[in-house]
């Protein structure tokens, strides 16, 4: 973006710049990054729950009746095999077998599904979709006008279900339903990249502010409070949730990303399938891994990662966890030879190597 580009705002600028958010560029959007400090929205999040605005996000309508095959055709993971009310996480891939980027496909009634991807890929997405429509298919971008707001954390079900007309204790995870949301028509998704509970609710912009507020006024005695991009980010690190742009790219794709569990090779032909197949098939490939440091030094994106003095990788995302005592955690794009567990490397950190041991991932995992 260029300096005479003027950020976009989502329907919940206003209700951020009151209470005090930190803003700042993301996805061509004016986002909150924090409120009252990162720190505190994670422990918010882990223990009670927290409210984000993701309007940001790009959300796409896809009407008709080859929207699944259509769709199976471009991504990694089955479409057609979807329920109703089902959503699933899906990857689309370019010829050379990495990402475009990670999705969400969610199947409504009828013919209808909906489609969210990345703020910072919702241009280029929409033109990757328009260049391979169908018929049979149709579009209709909703990205910068609908919001989208989330509440995650272990008590959401508790605190939402007081300003909704269906049971959100029976709604299965990755699921989704119509319903209110006091009074406001929603639909409401039992996802979120927290590695917590919660609930994603699609609203028009317009209503976004009154179910802001609501919330929050409701219970914020209670402990929920507004959470910007810095938690979310180091909340999803934490769950081992992959963030395009880090641990997938254009050229990491979703077996390098440890997203295999995801790849259906068995369903019709797709863009970069020979390409996955023969990374499974071969197991020679480069691939993401979890990184706990030794000691205090924060790992970056992009430092160089080495195993005895050789060059093996490089960080791809780095912070403190605070669910686990505050130690640095980091994924690494590594040489298979140095990403099996327990292996020791050194990261480059401003010419120093410091130790770091490969993990599982994730790092952690709700209870």
């Amino acid at each position: 973006m260029t300096a005479t580009e003027e950020l976009k705002k989502t329907a919940l600028y206003d209700a951020h710049v009151a209470l005090g958010a930190r803003l700042v560029p993301f996805g061509g959007f004016a986002m909150p990054v924090q409120y009252g400090g990162i720190l505190k929205e994670h422990e918010a999040v882990r223990h009670r729950a927290g409210l984000f605005d993701l309007s940001h996000m790009g959300q796409f309508l896809l009407r008709g009746p080859r929207v699944a095959e259509w769709a199976d055709a471009l991504t990694i993971n089955a479409v057609a095999t979807m329920k109703p009310w089902q959503a699933r996480y899906n990857i689309f891939c370019n010829e050379r077998g990495g990402a475009h980027d990670d999705t969400i496909f969610y199947r409504l009634e009828g013919d209808e599904w909906m489609l969210v991807v990345n703020a910072s890929n919702a241009d280029a997405m929409w033109a990757h979709l328009n260049a391979h429509l169908a018929d049979g298919v149709t579009l209709e971008s909703h990205h910068g006008k609908a919001a989208l707001i989330a509440i995650q954390g272990p008590a959401s079900v508790a605190m939402l279900q007081p300003h909704v007309d269906i049971d959100l204790a029976a709604m299965k995870y990755y699921f989704c339903a119509r319903a209110k949301v006091d009074g406001v028509p929603a639909l409401i998704a039992r996802t979120g990249y927290t590695g917590e509970d919660g609930f994603e609710l699609f609203v028009d912009g317009e209503q976004a502010t009154k179910i802001w507020n609501t919330l929050l006024a409701a219970h914020g005695q209670e402990g929920l409070i507004p959470c910007g991009l810095g938690a979310r980010d180091v909340l999803r690190l934490e769950a081992g949730m992959p963030l395009y742009g880090h641990e997938l790219t254009a050229e990491i794709g979703p077996v390098q990303a440890g997203q295999s569990w995801a790849l259906k090779l068995s369903k019709p032909a797709f863009i970069g399938r020979d390409v996955l197949a023969a990374q499974v098939e071969s197991d020679t490939y480069a691939r993401i891994v979890g990184l706990k440091m030794d000691g205090k030094v924060p790992a970056r994106e992009g430092y160089a990662v080495f195993a005895s003095g050789e060059r093996v990788g490089e960080i791809r995302s780095g912070s403190m966890a605070p669910a686990l005592g505050n130690i640095n955690i980091a994924t690494a794009l590594v040489e298979k030879s140095a990403a099996t567990l327990g292996t020791r490397l050194q990261v480059e950190v401003r010419g120093t190597l410091h130790g770091a041991t490969v993990v599982a991932l994730p790092f952690y995992k709700r209870a």
